[in-house]
């Protein structure tokens, strides 16, 4: 008897072990448990075709914000690489010039994936190639166009970007396209097509027919809600955050995020400062420029802002972006030294967002997007190495590993399923 009660004490002790073992666990263990776990998406990140050459690419720890190292050490999965355009003028020169454009990063992209680097990072056209693809061990890429603008008027030019990877295409940018306006249209009420054009209308049709994802977040509030009314398919805003939150155009108010909610679509919550935090974004702004600019005068190097840069010749832009790592590396090192520097928009900020938009229109349409190497990154989201961050931070929330899941992709590959099953259906009939 006296063993039978010895060994039930031993047990009782055992399991009370456990149990503390379990207790004890850290949320930054439990965050980067989840993180391994499950599938992470980022749907815009920007790149430069420099960096994909055969001596430059991104089998290399580069100055940038993501390339294949960082993606390892951030825990990134799946990275959308966007094919990007700026808006120019309305004529067969512009879509000529667009399209060369255009069609350098989609072969620059191939070129990742099945030359410099094939054992790392393999090209997914659908949810099941990723799945697969994350299985194996390997990164995944995706691709996205930001700005139909390359395409011209010819509408069989979309088959042509579906059938290169692109599985969500933006009709516009920063200026309104030939398809429809742009958010842009806020800043001085001046519109051309007051919401899509007819061949915008077109477009809607056959990237629903094609299987391709319509993304909202550049294009007018006016023609977002004409592309619910005509689309078959669920929609995406690829990198967007709360208007209610921070008032930028860039941003969707709440009847936007319900609309996208009704229409089944998903909001790929964006790491950009100035669509987060207005008064963070602008204090750290103001002084982060002053900083950048005294220390490339120290160094005796020609510093100017982005918005300088199509000004310059080429010299000098090249000039510019091998000496920008160096002057912004120095003035972080005293920025972090400087108690007076102001607090810069965090990934606290970031999720603010998404707990906004998730208490809005519900766990099932909200993602995640950084919008890295074309302006995104936050503190503590600086980079793809930092990916797990976010994570943690959702865990500190409260957000259960379903939960997490579907924040960091299973939404988004979710409409990639529902997309491609509106194309098959359309194709059927």
């Amino acid at each position: 008897m006296k063993q039978i009660i010895g060994i039930m004490c031993l047990l009782a002790l055992v399991g009370c072990k456990e149990k503390q073992e379990k207790k004890e666990i850290s949320l930054e263990d439990k965050a980067s448990q989840i993180h391994e776990e499950v599938i992470t998406v980022d749907t815009h990140i920007d790149f430069n075709v420099a960096n994909f050459t055969d001596s430059i690419n991104y089998t290399q720890r580069l100055d940038n914000q993501v390339n294949l190292p960082k993606l390892k050490e951030g825990g990134l999965d799946v990275s959308w690489l966007i094919v990007y355009t700026g808006q120019g003028e309305l004529n067969e020169e512009g879509y000529a010039k667009a399209k060369e454009n255009a069609m350098a990063k989609f072969d620059a992209i191939h070129r990742l994936c099945n030359e410099f680097a094939p054992d790392e990072i393999e090209l997914a056209y659908t949810s099941d190639d990723v799945r697969r693809i994350v299985k194996s061990g390997k990164k995944v890429a995706m691709i996205g166009v930001e700005n139909a603008y390359p395409i011209g008027e010819d509408l069989s030019e979309f088959e042509n970007y579906y059938n290169l990877g692109a599985r969500y295409i933006s009709l516009s940018h920063n200026g309104h396209s030939q398809f429809c306006d742009s958010n842009t249209g806020e800043e001085d009420d001046v519109w051309l097509h007051n919401g899509l054009s007819e061949l915008g209308r077109q477009a809607v049709a056959e990237m629903n027919r094609l299987g391709i994802m319509i993304d909202v977040s550049h294009p007018s509030a006016e023609a977002m809600k004409q592309m619910i009314s005509l689309t078959k398919a669920p929609l995406i805003a690829s990198h967007s955050s709360a208007r209610a939150l921070c008032d930028h155009s860039r941003n969707l108010d709440d009847e936007q995020l319900l609309m996208i909610k009704e229409n089944g679509g998903v909001v790929q919550t964006v790491a950009f400062s100035a669509y987060l935090h207005t008064e963070k974004n602008e204090a750290h702004r103001d002084y982060t420029r002053k900083l950048n600019k005294q220390v490339a005068d120290s160094l005796g190097i020609d510093w100017y802002e982005r918005w300088q840069l199509a000004d310059l010749s080429e010299e000098k832009r090249a000039s510019f972006r091998e000496n920008y790592p160096t002057v912004v590396e120095i003035a972080n090192k005293k920025a972090a030294k400087d108690p007076n520097a102001p607090e810069g928009v965090s990934v606290s900020d970031f999720v603010d967002h998404i707990d906004y938009m998730v208490d809005l229109i519900g766990i099932d349409h909200v993602g995640i997007s950084s919008d890295f190497d074309g302006g995104g990154g936050i503190a503590g989201w600086t980079d793809a190495s930092e990916t797990e961050n976010v994570t943690l931070e959702l865990v500190k929330r409260g957000y259960s590993k379903e939960d997490i899941a579907k924040l960091w992709g299973e939404n988004l590959l979710r409409v990639l399923d529902e997309v491609q099953k509106v194309a098959d259906a359309t194709s059927s009939n």
